[in-house]
């Protein structure tokens, strides 16, 4: 029986470069969640239908239970983590969701704000109702009828902070 070593993988994770040896199978997120030790990346299907894990890789979503951590060897993650300040004040866009009902149960947030940070910093102005939309509609909420968090994204765009 043969066996699979390990590979080092060096990745900058919410500016902070890591480097670190993965099992070659270990999906991104639970390489985020247990090797780096950054819970705010939420899993739920594990087979990427429902959105929540997302991240942005190289400033595009995608989501992090269907990478393997070494396929992201060399580049730029920015995980929920990355969005308030080091002294835990929220940004512009976190601010929204919390002033206007965007979270319920939180679940899906760390996916939602991951996508609406990427939705934002192409679409400053917002957009519309409809664009936003489209735009979060890979992430699924079962809390919700997504009106808040639709709410809180035009606020986030109106406050002209985007993310």
């Amino acid at each position: 029986m043969s066996t699979i070593e390990n590979q080092l993988v060096t990745v900058t994770v919410n500016g902070r470069t890591y480097e670190r040896e993965v099992e070659p199978r270990k999906a991104l997120s639970d390489f985020l969640r247990e090797d780096l030790e950054l819970t705010g990346t939420h899993v739920a299907c594990e087979h990427g239908f429902c959105g929540v894990c997302n991240i942005l890789l190289d400033g595009q979503t995608v989501r992090s239970c269907l990478l393997f951590a070494v396929q992201v060897d060399g580049a730029s993650i920015e995980t929920v983590e990355s969005l308030a300040a080091s002294d835990g004040t929220l940004n512009a866009l976190q601010q929204a969701f919390n002033d206007n009902a965007g979270l319920q149960c939180g679940y899906c947030t760390p996916g939602m704000l991951m996508t609406a940070k990427e939705y934002l910093d192409a679409n400053p102005d917002g957009g519309t109702d409809d664009e936003i939309r489209e735009a979060i509609s890979g992430v699924l909420c079962r809390c919700t009828g997504y009106q808040q968090i639709v709410e809180s994204i035009r606020a986030a765009a109106s406050a002209g902070k985007g993310a």
